[in-house]
């Protein structure tokens, strides 16, 4: 049993695709450069996004290439949002959210996950329907909060990365894996580099 999925995962790696790798390098480079408040991590996320729009839609994954779609449209308004108040002095805060604020984008997360998920199970498109929708919405609205700077966007990806990581084992996606589980720990970073900005800015 070992020997075989240790042979599987060879085999994954070795048929990896070379779109697949740069669109993972990309993604790692955006994530370093979110966490350092530069606004060229978006262009970096536009081209990642780009190729893994294609990617995924051609691999058969709708609701993941819909997802990278929304990515590279939020690229493009992060991008802009960043830029504005990066050429002035009324720089864009690094803000957090009241418990009131988390809670409430947590419940309609979960509503629009349910809804979804059942969509998925009535069409028959998604392997693990609830998976698939519930890193699909959380990650469309986790990247707004990542936009306007909302400190608390770091802690929802390190779960949305651990469920994204189980998403894309089920479907032979190595390189994006690999990916994924260095945005986990670039997302701890992200959030303890975003911290002490935050207080920095708070005194």
């Amino acid at each position: 049993m070992t020997d075989s999925l240790f042979t599987l995962i060879i085999n994954g790696f070795l048929a990896l695709s070379g779109w697949e790798v740069s669109a993972s390098l990309l993604g790692i480079a955006y994530v370093i450069l979110a966490a350092r408040e530069s606004q060229w991590c978006w262009p970096l996320a536009f081209v990642s996004t780009l190729i893994y729009t294609v990617l995924f839609w051609e691999g058969q994954l709708p609701m993941q290439a819909l997802l990278n779609f929304y990515y590279m449209g939020m690229a493009i308004y992060g991008y802009l949002l960043w830029r504005k108040h990066g050429d002035n002095e009324d720089d864009l805060p690094i803000s957090s959210w009241s418990w009131s604020k988390q809670f409430l984008f947590l419940i309609i997360g979960a509503v629009l996950t349910i809804a979804t998920a059942r969509y998925l199970e009535a069409i028959n498109v998604s392997q693990n329907p609830y998976l698939d929708a519930g890193v699909t919405v959380f990650s469309v609205m986790n990247t707004l909060l990542m936009a306007k700077k909302v400190i608390q966007n770091w802690l929802y990806w390190v779960v949305i990365d651990a469920a994204a990581i189980v998403l894309y084992a089920q479907n032979g996606y190595y390189a994006t894996i690999v990916m994924y589980s260095v945005y986990l720990i670039l997302a701890v970073v992200g959030y303890i580099s975003w911290r002490k900005l935050y207080h920095q800015e708070t005194v």
